[in-house]
């Protein structure tokens, strides 16, 4: 009798002691959907939700520089006072001034060539990584991601001393005779296309070769073997196959080099305009944080908007494959 009585309450004994267990567990699971809301309403959304309320102010001569709106300060009564005095001034003067719309195309043209480039320069070396043996895969890792050891404006800087006049490659160049006279390649956009394309490289590579070291290789043999040309297995099973790290790698180096600052302002000189200059310029030089917080959620909505639409059509397509 005794030894039913224990055999029966082991199992009572078990699920009360794993219990707690469970509770741990589902915390734990919890809380590690939780973590990035988090990250992302304290360092996204709250940030952006304040420059919008900085872009709907009037510009002041004060510190800060502009008149604040939707001050909680007075009350429910002031706040409801405040949603009513509301204007976008500061957004039609955005449709106004073609300066504000040439940034916008300059930038987003110039970070769209970049991110080509930088995938013709990419593809290759993760293809190479990809099928390289695999105990040299780590040191070949190490290398890409090497330069991020070094300060990110002292890599630029270098550029400087190369692209130069009488800088390195033009030395080489007029040494070996190839030219006759120093190329003109700093202060021009194709100095800011090789900077663009040298800084975000690894944001290229390293997606791609994720992408293609998961590759079943075999399925190349096999279109070998079945008489499928070198390049035409590329096209139809390789790159197909790689289509996720491609998009990974041009959205990893187009979103950021639309809003670049730096090499803009070190490599192409002056007399570029792209809106990440504006942005510098209307905040510290004109010192008119409405009108650039504007610009600036103008910005952050040109690009949100375009990745939404892509997950949402990602979702649907895989969706439909299940």
């Amino acid at each position: 009798m005794s030894a039913v009585t224990a055999a029966t309450s082991s199992p009572a004994n078990a699920a009360g002691k794993s219990a707690p267990a469970r509770l741990s567990a589902a915390f734990v699971g919890r809380l590690v959907i939780i973590v990035p809301y988090l990250w992302l309403l304290f360092f996204f959304l709250v940030p952006f939700i304040i420059v919008f309320k900085i872009s709907l102010s009037q510009t002041a001569i004060a510190m800060p520089p502009y008149t604040p709106v939707l001050d909680f300060r007075g009350g429910i009564s002031g706040f409801i006072s405040g949603l009513g005095a509301l204007n976008f001034d500061n957004y039609i003067l955005l449709t106004k001034d073609a300066l504000y719309f040439n940034a916008y195309v300059t930038s987003v043209v110039v970070a769209a060539i970049s991110t080509v480039l930088t995938l013709l320069v990419g593809y290759p070396i993760a293809y190479g990584m990809a099928r390289a043996p695999a105990t040299i895969r780590p040191t070949l890792l190490m290398l890409v991601i090497l330069p991020f050891w070094t300060s990110f404006l002292i890599r630029v800087y270098a550029w400087i001393g190369i692209l130069k006049p009488e800088g390195l490659l033009n030395e080489l160049l007029l040494a070996t005779g190839i030219v006759s006279q120093p190329l003109i390649i700093l202060n021009t956009y194709t100095a800011i296309f090789i900077g663009i394309v040298y800084s975000y490289l690894p944001f290229m590579v390293l997606p791609l070769y994720s992408s293609l070291e998961k590759m079943d290789h075999t399925l190349i043999e096999a279109a070998k073997d079945l008489g499928c040309p070198p390049i035409s297995a590329f096209w139809k099973i390789t790159f197909p196959l790689s289509l996720p790290g491609v998009i990974a790698g041009c959205l990893l180096v187009f979103i950021p080099a639309v809003g670049e600052f730096v090499i803009p302002d070190l490599l192409g000189g002056s007399q570029t305009l792209m809106i990440g200059r504006t942005l510098w310029n209307e905040f510290f030089a004109n010192r008119d944080w409405p009108v650039s917080s504007a610009v600036a959620v103008i910005l952050l909505l040109l690009l949100i908007v375009p990745i939404m639409i892509f997950q949402r059509a990602q979702a649907r397509a895989q969706e439909q494959d299940q």
